[in-house]
């Protein structure tokens, strides 16, 4: 399924993408595609490309913001970032993380932390990380109306607890556990689970453990959805990156090639010539 065919949007292209129509999908086998955005013209592409979900990531920690992790992502941060892309996509569905430290303390700190990103972000829901105390965090978010999306496996918030990016669950107890956990979660009410950096074979088990979308990303094919972040998709990223990244275009060639280009031009009175002059 490509992401023009997205979730009802080929019939009614101006209804905004729902939490139901993502279930929808999975009952009918169709997969669709996740990715992040930081800002409101990449959302607004985005958006217009038919892409039905939408995650501002604290990803934009590393991307954006130049930390060595997401850790130090703060909400003030996210809520700038999660403003600007619910201003450019008023179809897709947009979701917004919570960041480290604003949701571990329990159900009331994350209530207060979702609440700050549905009403001032403009998101139509959030993410959280991890299993086990999340789901009753989980739950009363969702008995407050609030759309909760999960996340398993690796959990960069959790990247110092783990030891670095490494893939979870191989054992059969880490294994069984993830599955228990997702499904616990959906039973909570999550509407989608982020499985990332996980083995295949375990993402197969949790996408037919649970009635939700998962969303894979390092975890095989066999996901209802796939997820990647926007610099690395159009390969702006530098340095060694992860096994499941994909670059789809070298947009960081063509960039270098136009700013030297611009940089040759001003220095030698090539631009601006008379057609760009007043």
């Amino acid at each position: 399924m490509s992401v023009h065919a997205a979730p009802d949007r080929a019939s009614s292209p101006s209804r905004p993408v729902s939490i139901h129509d993502l279930r929808a999908s999975k009952e009918r086998g169709e997969r669709f595609a996740m990715l992040t955005a930081y800002d409101a013209s990449s959302a607004a592409l985005l958006d217009e490309l038919g892409v039905p979900v939408i995650l501002v990531g604290d990803s934009l920690g590393m991307v954006a913001l130049g930390y060595e992790s997401t850790v130090p992502v703060t909400l003030d941060e996210m809520l700038h970032h999660t403003r600007a892309v619910a201003r450019g996509a008023p179809h897709s569905l947009v979701v917004g993380d919570l960041p480290f430290g604003t949701y571990q303390d329990g159900p009331s700190q994350a209530f207060a932390s979702a609440v700050r990103m549905l009403k001032e972000g403009g998101a139509n829901a959030v993410k959280l990380e991890g299993g086990g105390p999340m789901v009753e965090v989980t739950a009363h978010l969702v008995r407050a109306g609030i759309p909760v999306m999960g996340h398993l496996g690796l959990t960069p918030q959790s990247v110092n607890q783990f030891g670095g990016f490494k893939v979870q669950g191989r054992d059969e107890e880490a294994a069984e556990q993830l599955v228990a956990d997702a499904i616990a979660l959906a039973d909570a009410g999550a509407f989608a689970i982020v499985l990332e950096c996980i083995p295949e074979d375990l993402a197969a088990r949790v996408t037919t453990a649970v009635p939700v979308p998962t969303i894979g990303i390092g975890a095989g094919p066999s996901c209802d959805a796939q997820v990647l972040v926007w610099h690395d998709l159009l390969g702006l990223t530098t340095g060694r990156l992860p096994r499941f990244v994909k670059q789809y275009a070298d947009l960081r060639s063509e960039v270098a090639g136009a700013v030297k280009a611009f940089v040759s031009e001003v220095a030698d009175g090539e631009y601006p010539g008379p057609e760009h002059t007043y």
